[in-house]
């Protein structure tokens, strides 16, 4: 494959990147080409479709597959060794909390991109929920670095995000759940808010 296959449409890169940061994974389970899977839970079709035709256009000459997993969700995947390089971690370096990974600084100095990035966090790791009758918006992870980038960048564009951290749970074998968790919440001007960034999920 070369260069040109990967689509140079920047917006396009980073709704990509803001997916696979929330509920994206790296493999290199052939041990020739680098899988992304993005996991989506089946209650969102459209979101699902959404998912497959964007990967679909960053990787035109590479074929992207639905894999189910269970009856709640499946993952989208696609093969490509220019993942990492978009991406900024690595398949073998562990997972992403490992690697502390976060949101590139070039979608961070570009108010189009970082509409973009936020849609693609907000569909895979945020929900958006009634609560009294005021709609709300939350947005989870365990990754620091992460949770620090996406409340500067709701900041920027000028909301008002509250940061929680919860602790994690000691009766697991998962490290992962172990870890804290923080919450991102909008619980002001959410409309605005999902009008500008118009997560599928909305």
């Amino acid at each position: 494959m070369t260069r040109k296959a990967l689509n140079p449409n920047k917006k396009l890169r980073s709704y990509i990147i803001g997916l696979a940061l929330g509920d994206g994974n790296l493999s290199n389970p052939n041990g020739r080409a680098i899988r992304l899977r993005i996991t989506c839970d089946k209650k969102y079709p459209l979101l699902i479709k959404r998912i497959f035709n964007s990967l679909k256009l960053l990787f035109p000459d590479n074929k992207v597959s639905i894999v189910d997993r269970d009856r709640n969700c499946l993952d989208v995947s696609v093969y490509s060794n220019y993942l990492e390089e978009l991406l900024g971690w690595k398949a073998e370096k562990g997972p992403k909390f490992v690697q502390n990974v976060s949101v590139p600084m070039w979608i961070k100095e570009n108010y189009q991109y970082k509409i973009c990035c936020l849609r693609g966090l907000i569909e895979t790791d945020g929900c958006v929920y009634s609560d009294r009758n005021y709609r709300m918006i939350n947005f989870t992870t365990i990754i620091p670095k992460l949770a620090k980038d996406v409340k500067e960048i709701i900041i920027s564009l000028g909301f008002s995000p509250h940061l929680y951290e919860l602790k994690g749970s000691r009766n697991t074998k998962y490290s992962f759940i172990k870890k804290p968790f923080y919450h991102i919440r909008i619980s002001k001007n959410t409309d605005k808010f999902l009008d500008l960034v118009k997560p599928e999920k909305a």
